[in-house]
């Protein structure tokens, strides 16, 4: 669970990187907003899309690499997951001739490759909702594999596929805003308990 005492004076290192933890998530979140809205105003034009999707693993990747967690077997799992992430986005790029936002919009294969990076962001927000019970954090966890599952089967119509987006950027919106502001202590809790 999460400590909201502070067990020990936090160092440069803990604070730098409780920060560009907390950054992962405001950028996700600044992110999926701007594809959000991409959605809604989208006419094939992908150049912004893919820049946004590149965006979106860079700040992933400060989330997860920058997360503290009491158990460094479950972090090793975490980045192994984010390997595997980035090994997707290449597939993407390849397959795409450079247009990964165009495969993952045109081939009912490409959402999911995007499931091993949902699952980094699923896991982040699982964690919050553990610690801090940030029952959102649940939600997200469930329910962005499960939209990427949908659109892969494909189907749905383009209403759909906004308005369900839409729902998930504002439960991860409301996710942000409660954990960046939380004390920096919060994210550190006890070192002597890591392992």
């Amino acid at each position: 669970m999460g400590e909201r005492i502070e067990f020990q004076p936090l160092t440069m290192t803990d604070r730098i990187t409780v920060i560009l933890y907390r950054i992962g998530i405001a950028m996700s979140m600044l992110i999926i907003i701007a594809m959000t809205i991409a959605s809604f105003y989208y006419r094939g034009y992908t150049p912004r899309l893919n820049l946004l999707l590149l965006l979106l693993y860079i700040a992933t990747g400060l989330s997860v690499f920058f997360m503290h967690l009491y158990m460094s077997k479950l972090h090793r799992l975490l980045k192994r997951l984010y390997y595997l992430s980035i090994l997707c986005l290449l597939v993407l790029l390849y397959l795409g001739k450079g247009d990964a936002a165009g495969i993952v919009l045109s081939r009912t294969y490409g959402p999911l490759l995007l499931l091993p990076l949902a699952g980094c962001l699923g896991f982040v927000t699982a964690k919050e909702a553990f610690c801090f019970g940030l029952l959102e954090g649940y939600l997200i966890a469930i329910i962005m594999p499960l939209y990427l599952l949908v659109l892969s089967a494909g189907g749905v119509s383009i209403e759909w596929i906004r308005y369900s987006l839409l729902f998930l950027t504002t439960i991860y919106t409301l996710f942000t805003f409660r954990k960046v502001f939380m004390p920096i202590h919060y994210d550190i809790g006890d070192k002597s308990a890591y392992r």
